[in-house]
């Protein structure tokens, strides 16, 4: 689907947070293709497929979704080396550090803190990226946040509060970059909404199970298993 040439919305979703949402998955960081930071200078984290599944929601519109993430970084020796880091690919060689040029100017300077645990919020990406012809469905999450190292095989634990628009094909990676700017500020203005800051200091975030502990590591929660 190519772009529409309509206005966007300056806020995406209600004032309060509405089914399916919220989604809420967890896994390791692995490298990807890396053309978030090599070709647009907009670096991405990415969870294995299976996170995907969102417990029955496999068919969730491919999209652009925003929410909160933390990171655990501990979980980085078991599963790095140095020269070898994990990855959805064939290609495990440690890339060069991620630049976040593009778009540094719109990304907060600090995150917020529980319990030591940094809580940042996210744009993510569902889908097969019509600009790049992926020819499978895959899950690319950019924290707005700068990093100084990349963290590969660190713990991930996302939660997807709302979707901000469906997926489309771009006639040039400017124009793609440009749509990717404004996704980040419609992220900030929807989760700077009460309700939605509340979600900030969900156990979850904090590497927490949810109270049945039906969502684990790489797991995710149906909306029937969500907890208020």
């Amino acid at each position: 689907m190519s772009r529409p040439n309509v206005p966007r919305d300056p806020i995406a979703g209600p004032d309060t947070v509405q089914p399916p949402f919220p989604l809420k998955l967890r896994g390791p960081v692995v490298k990807g293709f890396g053309r978030g930071s090599r070709d647009l200078g907009i670096p991405t984290a990415n969870i294995p497929l299976t996170g995907l599944s969102i417990g029955g929601h496999d068919d969730l519109e491919s999209g652009i979704y925003y929410g909160y993430a933390s990171l655990d970084h501990s979980t980085i020796p078991a599963l790095t080396t140095p020269s070898s880091v994990p990855s959805a690919t064939n290609d495990v060689a440690v890339p060069e550090h991620s630049s976040n040029h593009a778009v540094a100017d719109l990304e907060d300077p600090a995150s917020t803190s529980s319990e030591d645990v940094q809580v940042y919020p996210t744009v993510l990406s569902i889908g097969y990226n019509p600009y790049y012809k992926n020819t499978q469905r895959s899950i690319e999450i950019h924290i707005l946040h700068s990093f100084e190292q990349d963290f590969y095989g660190a713990t991930l634990s996302l939660v997807i509060l709302g979707h901000i628009r469906p997926e489309y094909d771009y006639v040039s990676k400017e124009a793609l970059v440009e749509d990717i700017r404004e996704d980040i500020r419609v992220a900030q203005r929807s989760l700077a909404r009460r309700a939605y800051e509340a979600w900030r200091g969900d156990e979850w975030l904090k590497g927490g199970r949810e109270r049945d502990g039906k969502a684990g590591q790489g797991g995710v929660l149906t909306k029937s298993e969500v907890i208020p």
